[in-house]
């Protein structure tokens, strides 16, 4: 039975998945009772991981504000607000939408700064060179090679284990995506990820990490809640930082921790 007496939550994946890298937690929060949402982004939306790898043509051209528009709508059409938890650059996302007012609550998991945060660490940017590395292919859309999805989401397997998630869940990137992400951390007032640090009026917000990510190491999360603590604003930022987890943390061994750490979390601060 779902319980209605908390909000609907909505997942956010980030580049290179798609929703079923939320199967994890999205399960676990319908077992407990809850209405879980899982939206694609654009382009994605209810496609396989076979159908996208074999056309991945609407991906291309697709970026940050287009996609934050898109989950926008999803989010208007629902009966009330619902808690907001997003990954990597779906915890970007979440933080845009929180912007707009749009979330009860809403969780950040080892997400992708706002605009104007500019602790980029070497780890975070290597993470991103078979898009970087081809500055002409911004509107295109980039494999992901197994050997870098190691690095990047497997890091706490062997390279037999790791390809084998690369088989389930990867997806080529949305490069515009990127692109714009590392710009807009040196243009905090115009970047496409711009946020209202200050906004009085924003929802509680969670940012979470995990000590062994290489694409959104700790710095990143602590520069983030450090920019919204000292905007002066007096809405809540919660920051958490769970040991021995990667990027892959929401399917990572372990996660039911940071699963029901989260929900518990929203759940208690979600507003009305």
């Amino acid at each position: 039975m779902t319980d209605t007496t908390t909000p609907p939550v909505l997942l956010i994946h980030g580049l290179w998945m798609t929703p079923l890298s939320w199967h994890t937690w999205a399960g676990r929060f319908r077992d407990a009772g809850h209405e879980v949402i899982v939206p694609g982004w654009p382009g994605i939306d209810d496609r396989s991981v076979a159908d996208i790898r074999r056309d991945p043509s609407a991906l291309r051209g697709i970026g940050i504000r287009q996609i934050v528009d898109h989950y926008d709508a999803i989010i208007r059409a629902l009966p009330v607000k619902p808690i907001i938890m997003g990954h990597s650059f779906g915890g970007l996302f979440t933080q845009m939408l929180a912007d707009r007012g749009l979330g009860a609550a809403y969780v950040a998991v080892t997400p992708g700064q706002p605009a104007g945060i500019t602790t980029l660490p070497a780890s975070t940017l290597w993470t991103g060179t078979p898009i970087l590395s081809n500055p002409f292919g911004r509107n295109g859309a980039s494999p992901l090679s197994k050997g870098h999805f190691h690095f990047t989401f497997g890091n706490d397997l062997d390279r037999a284990a790791s390809d084998d998630l690369w088989e389930q869940f990867a997806v080529p990137s949305y490069n515009r995506v990127f692109f714009e992400g590392v710009a807009a951390a040196f243009s905090e007032k115009k970047g496409a990820s711009h946020v209202d640090y200050a906004r009085t009026d924003r929802a509680p917000l969670l940012v979470i990490t995990g000590s062994r990510d290489h694409v959104v190491p700790p710095a990143i999360g602590r520069a983030i809640v450090k920019k919204y603590r000292s905007s002066g604003s007096p809405a809540v930022v919660d920051y958490r930082e769970y040991e021995g987890r990667t990027h892959r943390i929401v399917s990572q061994e372990g996660w039911e921790e940071v699963a029901d750490d989260s929900l518990a979390w929203a759940v208690t601060h979600a507003r009305g």
